[in-house]
């Protein structure tokens, strides 16, 4: 089943599978927001500013932290199809 199709899903299927859906939006920011912090800077982090730079990491490491969440859920979600059961 894919993620993005609630069917017969458990409520805490539901809620993990909302959750998931709020870290991509909130993953799909940032990543533009990086990715336009990097274009001012004609791509790369060389030509940023020593505040610019600090603001880049920040945010890359926020991104890297939620991508990393996306697939934990992901992978709880994958072993409650393949289960068939909840995994909290």
């Amino acid at each position: 089943m894919d993620p993005g199709q609630p069917g017969d899903r458990a409520p805490d299927d539901m809620e993990r599978i909302q959750r998931y859906r709020a870290l991509v939006l909130e993953y799909e920011a940032l990543d533009e927001e990086i990715d336009a912090l990097l274009a001012r800077h004609r791509g790369a982090t060389e030509n940023m500013s020593d505040d610019d730079f600090e603001r880049y990491r920040a945010l890359a490491h926020r991104r890297d932290f939620l991508y990393n969440q996306m697939r934990t859920l992901e992978s709880q979600i994958r072993l409650d199809e393949e289960t068939g059961g909840s995994t909290a």
